[in-house]
């Protein structure tokens, strides 16, 4: 499989994120290990306080990276790739997303010395859709993808639908992974509870509502209206097509227990999709978990709050940096 490349390119083109934007943000609760704890400094790694002003932060220039297609054996995917010979993280957007929608975790972490990857699924942007009969398996994609690139194990950051696709990944090669950090997904588990419960969450007309509405939480769409606009245009380009990649597993609560790669479930607290009591119904069932819970945030706490987010991943990724 031969990638066609164009070296050197700049993610953080004007066109995709807009000069000047300013995105609104601001603290959080933390709990680590299991122990809620007001969030300070951690493992050398500064976080606001939970009572810290909401403070505007604007979108940062993007390091240099690579862009890329890689051919698996029924589809094209599109990927950008930070280069480096730091440990890899690669990142799963969420369906309202692509590659795109990390432009706030792709300078901070390569300027850190990881080596940042984020791709587009099957019908998002850039990539292309496959074939309807067959849509295939997420995870294998991400296998093929991994493959080509070089990358054996590394960190994995799902959110939404990414993270679905990342604890599938998981389950299937566990082997692979330093650590994931799972965002606000609903995930593919099978447990016939924790299904009733999520679809209690969400009544008839929800997934009909502005995308805006469902995905960003209230203060930040108080706050920021700039910031709307920029995830929105983002959004409105992401996906070409509506595909569900199959599952290769489909995990109960004795399969998340038998998991032991170290995870981080980042979750907002003001997410409408998955709450934190669905983000606990998980963690009691991982052992290897540490928590994060996300004050005035909603479903996409890499974007509505990365002076929280970034920070609590670096800090989870150091120590578990093996």
């Amino acid at each position: 499989m031969t990638p066609d490349t164009n070296k050197n390119q700049n993610i953080g083109r004007r066109r995709l994120l807009g000069a000047g934007t300013a995105l609104a943000a601001g603290s959080a609760v933390l709990a680590m290990g299991g122990e809620a704890a007001a969030a300070s400094t951690m493992g050398g790694v500064n976080i606001p306080r939970p009572d810290s002003p909401l403070p505007l932060i604007p979108v940062p220039s993007q390091v240099n990276a690579t862009e890329g297609t890689v051919s698996l054996p029924d589809v094209r995917l599109w990927y950008w790739d930070t280069g480096g010979s730091g440990a890899p993280i690669v990142f799963l957007h969420p369906a309202t997303g692509s590659a795109e929608s990390w432009p706030y975790q792709q300078p901070y972490f390569a300027k850190r010395g990881y080596r940042v990857i984020a791709y587009s699924r099957r019908g998002h942007y850039r990539s292309e859709n496959g074939p309807d009969a067959d849509p295939g398996s997420g995870t294998e994609d991400l296998r093929r993808l991994l493959d080509h690139l070089g990358v054996n194990r590394f960190h994995g950051v799902g959110v939404a639908a990414g993270g679905g696709y990342l604890l599938d990944f998981a389950l299937s090669y566990p082997e692979r992974l330093r650590s994931m950090v799972i965002s606000g997904s609903l995930t593919g588990l099978a447990e016939p509870a924790y299904r009733e419960t999520l679809t209690r969450l969400r009544p008839a007309g929800f997934s009909a509502m502005p995308p805006d509405f469902i995905e960003l939480g209230p203060t930040y769409r108080a706050a920021n209206p700039d910031g709307v606009r920029v995830w929105l245009d983002l959004h409105h380009r992401s996906v070409n097509k509506t595909i569900f990649q199959r599952y290769e597993n489909a995990p109960t609560w004795p399969d998340l227990e038998r998991l032991r790669v170290p995870t981080l479930l980042a979750w907002g607290d003001s997410d409408l999709y998955s709450p934190p009591s669905v983000q606990r119904m998980l963690a009691d069932h991982l052992p290897r978990v540490d928590t994060l819970v996300v004050n005035e945030c909603g479903h996409q706490p890499h974007w509505e709050r990365s002076d929280i987010y970034n920070p609590a991943l670096l800090n989870f990724f150091r120590k578990n940096s093996r």
